[in-house]
């Protein structure tokens, strides 16, 4: 289960300083914010491969 918060990590961070609660909503705000994170590093690897 660590490999799995670890993951959740960014988000769920983000969702307490905001005073959200990480599993309401089923996670989808947590589940946008990793998404938003992850496509942010993901795109960076890609762009430093390619030059």
């Amino acid at each position: 289960m660590k490999v799995f918060e670890a993951i959740l990590w960014p988000g769920t961070k983000v969702c307490q300083r905001l005073g959200i609660d990480p599993e309401s909503d089923a996670g989808l705000i947590r589940w946008l914010i990793n998404t938003l994170v992850y496509l942010v590093i993901g795109l960076g690897v890609v762009w430093i491969a390619a030059v």
